[in-house]
């Protein structure tokens, strides 16, 4: 595991050419997440820009982690409200808080914004994830995922 210098530390608006550094941090997280098209994830979020926030952490350079996330305007009830959508921090640079200097900044922008709420969805199991989201102030909200398998 790399120690980071603070200064060595950015954070920036998620660009097109990231995809493969956020493709990788995805793979090494989580071998299942090889089949994901990380490329039109981001592809869709840096051209439509409308509406979302997504966010790069860099160290000396290298994308080290990001925040996928995007606002929605009226959905089930709710008013304008941030969605986290995907985050991930590179296995190498876990533990040193990038995580939650990038959902920082994600909710700074969102409070600039106007947005009152920040969700995600996390499954139910997933302790490191939970726990990441607790430290961050997140808590139960009013929505029960439903699923339909197809």
């Amino acid at each position: 595991m790399e120690t980071l210098v603070e200064e060595s530390i950015s954070i920036r608006e998620i660009r097109l050419e990231d995809a493969q550094a956020i493709q990788d941090i995805r793979v090494a997280i989580s071998e299942e997440d090889a089949q994901v098209d990380f490329q039109k994830l981001v592809e869709q979020h840096v051209s439509e820009g409308n509406g979302k926030t997504s966010l790069v952490v860099e160290t000396n350079g290298k994308v080290a982690g990001y925040m996928i996330s995007t606002t929605l305007y009226a959905g089930f009830g709710i008013g304008k409200s941030g969605w986290i959508v995907s985050i991930g921090v590179h296995p190498d640079y876990m533990g040193q808080g990038l995580g939650l200097k990038l959902a920082n900044r994600i909710c700074d922008i969102y409070r600039e914004k106007g947005v009152k709420s920040i969700y995600s969805s996390v499954i139910w199991d997933s302790i490191d994830v939970l726990s990441f989201f607790k430290k961050l102030g997140f808590t139960r909200s009013e929505f029960i995922n439903l699923k339909k398998d197809l």
